[in-house]
């Protein structure tokens, strides 16, 4: 069964509090890892959670926001067995999945509407990695 971990700085609080919102709606079951509040906090220490729950079962994944979505991505991509994809529209997102086998997305607040943030949330639990010639690929990571 595919956990869902969840989690955001102060920039992408807000966001993170809609795709809760979007995935409760849905029924899909997922673990917030915090913050829980609008208050100032450090990106990597929520991405480095976030990051070691979804190392621990190939089947668990992770949705990290922040204002930019770089710096939850490039904290997130420090752990070895974590492929973290910064997505910006479904082609990224879809792409992500299909050929990276990408097992967290991050995700920027300001730079994306709710809606765009929301599909590209869909996108990526619902997108199953291709395989085949992409497997020998992310074994070299």
């Amino acid at each position: 069964m595919k956990k869902i971990f969840i989690s955001s700085d102060h920039a992408g609080y807000k966001l993170k509090e809609v795709i809760k919102l979007h995935l409760s709606k849905k029924k899909i079951s997922f673990l917030d890892m915090g913050p829980y509040n609008h208050d100032r906090v450090d990106y990597p220490d929520f991405a480095h959670k976030v990051a070691r729950k979804v190392k621990t079962n190939k089947n668990n994944v992770g949705i990290l926001v922040c204002g930019s979505g770089m710096g939850m991505n490039i904290a997130a991509n420090r752990h070895k067995k974590i492929r973290a994809a910064q997505c910006f529209n479904l082609k990224s997102t879809k792409l992500s999945r299909l050929h990276n086998d990408a097992n967290i997305i991050t995700l920027g607040s300001r730079l994306l509407t709710k809606r765009v943030a929301l599909n590209c949330v869909s996108v990526f639990l619902n997108t199953k990695f291709d395989g085949g010639r992409h497997l020998k690929r992310i074994k070299k990571i």
